[in-house]
């Protein structure tokens, strides 16, 4: 099969690109990472992949670079999530913590918010049937009506496209965000924005599969095991289905430590977050964290051992006072010795 493969970065498309060529496809790598960020990130991870895609004898197709779409679908639901942890935890201080009972005056934002697993669910739902969804001004996800514009992150020309009410938060124009506050994220909220980000890759993908003939679509991001390895599979199946291609899906993750094996071996530049800003954020908090784990696990062994450390300390000047004392001993023997040895003389 002729088939567009889409690529995140180098290291990911290695295992990728040789088990699809030995089932007899015909790759063409199509670089669409509109999330990546910032700019120079982006051009670096794509001198890697097309300098190692020349090597290995595939072609390298770039797609239009517009972080700005990215923003209108995927940037909105983080920073929304984003948003309603600050404002959970705000509301939260200031009310002493104290408890709130739901559709009261004081609830707070994640009593006010209906959940995401229901709602996001129904927004990504199956394209026959598009529903949409929008973020509030209070951060909250609310349906949109099935005679709704359909969930394209494609669509950011209207007012009624997906999530374009959202409100962007102080992350997204300082570029960061409190550690704990994106920690903090309800991991659905976090699945939604990835899958945003997936469809936006895979939609333009499929259309340009499609505008140049080939026949099917497939990704390299299920290399990787802290993807959506499920989310992506729908959303390669759903492109594809709309631009009216076949869809090339497998969970390459058993995969994944050969990858990192090889690209390390092939001195390719390895990048420490998925891509956009707001995982940039998380990782580096979930770095911070684990190092902060680290510390207070050995702070606890040495707690631990301390009664142990302090008996043996005890023991340690014991035996040198010990010494001492013997020194001393000894030393006023050799004196009585060396007088009376003197007297004799």
């Amino acid at each position: 099969m002729k088939l567009l493969l889409h690529a995140c970065c180098g290291p990911c498309s290695l295992e990728p690109t040789r088990l699809l060529k030995a089932a007899g496809h015909d790759i063409t790598i199509y670089y669409a990472n509109s999330n990546i960020h910032p700019a120079e990130e982006y051009e670096h991870r794509l001198a890697t992949l097309r300098a190692w895609a020349a090597d290995a004898g595939f072609e390298v197709l770039e797609g239009p670079y517009d972080p700005a779409t990215w923003e209108a679908s995927a940037g909105r639901i983080g920073d929304a999530a984003i948003a309603e942890v600050e404002q959970a935890r705000a509301e939260a201080d200031a009310e002493g913590e104290r408890e709130v009972e739901p559709g009261s005056p004081d609830d707070t934002a994640s009593n006010r918010c209906k959940t995401v697993t229901d709602t996001e669910k129904e927004a990504f739902a199956d394209a026959s049937t598009p529903t949409a969804m929008t973020i509030t001004a209070d951060g909250c996800a609310d349906e949109v009506a099935p005679d709704s514009r359909s969930m394209s992150v494609n669509d950011t020309n209207s007012e009624e496209a997906s999530l374009a009410n959202a409100p962007l938060s102080a992350s997204s124009t300082s570029g960061a965000a409190p550690r704990a506050a994106v920690l903090s994220v309800d991991p659905a909220r976090r699945e939604a924005r990835c899958r945003a980000c997936y469809r936006l890759r895979l939609e333009e993908t499929a259309r340009v599969a499609a505008e140049r003939g080939f026949e099917g679509i497939g990704t390299t991001l299920s290399v990787s095991p802290y993807q959506y390895t499920q989310v992506i599979r729908e959303e390669v199946e759903r492109a594809a289905a709309q631009a009216g291609v076949a869809p090339v899906f497998e969970d390459f993750r058993p995969y994944y430590d050969e990858a990192t094996r090889e690209s390390r071996e092939l001195g390719m530049y390895r990048q420490n977050f998925c891509g956009c800003r707001i995982s940039d954020l998380e990782a580096a908090a979930e770095r911070a964290e684990r190092k902060e784990q680290r510390a207070a696990a050995k702070a606890a062994e040495r707690a631990a051992h301390a009664d142990e450390r302090a008996a043996e300390e005890a023991a340690r000047a014991a035996h040198k006072a010990e010494r001492a004392a013997y020194d001393k001993k000894q030393a006023r023997k050799r004196a009585i010795l060396k007088s009376l040895r003197e007297q004799g003389k």
